[in-house]
């Protein structure tokens, strides 16, 4: 009987949800995909071929059940497709939201592979979360017992908050430090409503708050409190926080050229309604502006599709290479043309004009060699410079680790030669006892989801490290 369901990629053609037309979208903060209705997510779901090797599952940093839960979504069993979705994902509706799925379980989905397109995963994971979260099936954080042991994290972002709720179902006394006055990090004031609705982390939010677990914010470890006080009231320390410092350009400290962080930080908090000088004087507002965003990864698409909705008088992306060369997702490239958006191929900025800022000199590139990644690296054509007008500059060009040793006054926390925190592999553990670390502070600048994974296996290690120190007090 269950076979009869699935199957269905050769009758049935990949459909994503209905998305809103670019005039409408373009003026809202709204996410710009419809919800499936029950029977489309059903039918869409039915397309799964349930092979034997499901590449989708082995592509996904957290190695969802994919096959199992699209099978029970196609047969009408949506609670138990989430039981399944969330056994290994933490937060399944944000992963459905923002994932790269172009690049992860979907560009690998075998169905993909013979041409007959591939199932809407990201979709029908959505779906499943947000009719669980309707429906009541989402269980408050409630532990069994409670254990003595505590432990303090530091950084709210997905890693962080991943560990948080595994930890906290085990019993442990979780306090979580973040320097923001919301809890979510990057997916709270980093991403953009359009792609993820800030209602959606508050959900999660406010269920780890319902389950015990202790928020303190708008906290500066080293300026608020000591990394040594943190160290010293918990029994474990996770340092989950993320990478924020911007990688620069030389000579681009003019008025009117921000970096990405800080200008969808401001449009963030301006969308929960906060009253925001930054935004208010124009400094970090596009409307009515000429915006060039210098950058081709998915910060850079969060910037100029935020440009247009702010109402932008023109937005361009000046990125080094051709567009098949680029790392942020093609359906995000695709999103951005529809609603406006012009990139400029093949260009790399090697100065700017004017204080406050009017214009970028652009060098033209054209791809030659490949380098040490296998990509092409671009040169300079020579004699092909222009100025590219801009009453507004924003940098995005990527993040790199805050230097946290003395950030912190930390002796003996050991860093690698680009700054993240030197950690084991599969367990977090750094060079101080107790402490651990997990997500981009240890892989570098990387997806949610691969921060997702190494929260829930940190939090694995520590419960495991706990539960030795307990027996050996226990001797």
């Amino acid at each position: 009987m269950a076979g009869q369901k699935m199957l269905k990629f050769t009758a049935v053609e990949r459909e994503m949800p209905e998305k809103r037309p670019p005039n409408l979208r373009k003026q809202d903060f709204g996410e710009i995909y419809a919800e499936f209705a029950t029977a489309k997510a059903a039918e869409q779901a039915s397309r799964c071929s349930q092979c034997g090797v499901p590449y989708c599952q082995s592509h996904c940093p957290l190695h969802n059940n994919i096959p199992d839960w699209l099978r029970l979504t196609a047969e009408g069993r949506l609670e138990e497709a989430y039981e399944i979705s969330q056994a290994t994902n933490t937060f399944p509706e944000i992963c459905g939201r923002i994932c790269p799925q172009d690049r992860l379980c979907e560009g690998n989905c075998v169905i993909e592979q013979s041409g007959h397109g591939t199932v809407t995963i990201g979709s029908v994971e959505k779906y499943i979360t947000d009719t669980a979260f309707e429906e009541g099936w989402v269980k408050p954080i409630r532990p069994t017992a409670e254990r003595s042991e505590s432990v303090g994290i530091i950084g709210a972002g997905p890693g962080g908050l991943a560990a948080a709720d595994m930890l906290r179902r085990q019993g442990v006394q979780v306090t979580v430090y973040d320097r923001y006055d919301r809890g979510g990090g990057l997916l709270t004031y980093g991403i953009p409503g359009f792609k993820l609705e800030k209602d959606v982390v508050m959900k999660r939010m406010a269920q780890l708050e319902d389950g015990g677990v202790q928020f303190v914010l708008n906290c500066n470890v080293g300026e608020d409190l000591s990394f040594d006080a943190i160290r010293g009231k918990h029994d474990a320390v996770l340092i989950a926080t993320g990478v924020y410092k911007t990688r620069d350009l030389p000579d681009s400290d003019a008025e009117g050229i921000v970096n990405a962080i800080d200008f969808l930080t401001v449009s963030n908090r301006q969308s929960f309604g906060d009253v925001v000088p930054e935004f208010d004087s124009g400094e970090l507002n596009a409307a009515g502006k000429r915006v060039v965003v210098i950058g081709g990864g998915d910060t850079a698409m969060d910037c100029v599709r935020t440009s247009i909705r702010q109402g932008a008088e023109s937005v361009k992306c000046l990125y080094r290479r051709d567009r098949a060369n680029m790392p942020g997702s093609q359906r995000e490239v695709q999103n951005a043309e529809e609603e406006g958006v012009e990139f400029v191929w093949l260009a790399s900025p090697d100065g700017f004009e004017g204080e406050p800022v009017s214009g970028v000199k652009v060098q033209k590139m054209r791809l030659g060699a490949p380098d040490a990644t296998g990509r092409q690296a671009p040169e300079v054509i020579e004699g092909a410079d222009y100025v590219e007008p801009a009453d507004l500059v924003i940098k995005a060009l990527g993040f790199s680790p805050e230097d946290l040793p003395k950030l912190w006054g930390v002796d003996g926390l050991e860093v690698t030669r680009w700054g993240t925190v030197k950690a084991e592999f599969g367990t977090g553990a750094t060079s101080l006892e107790g402490v651990y670390a997990a997500g981009d502070i240890v892989r570098g600048a990387s997806l949610v989801v691969w921060a997702i994974r190494d929260g829930r296996d940190t939090a694995t290690a520590i419960l495991d490290y706990l539960n030795e120190a307990a027996a050996v007090a226990a001797e």
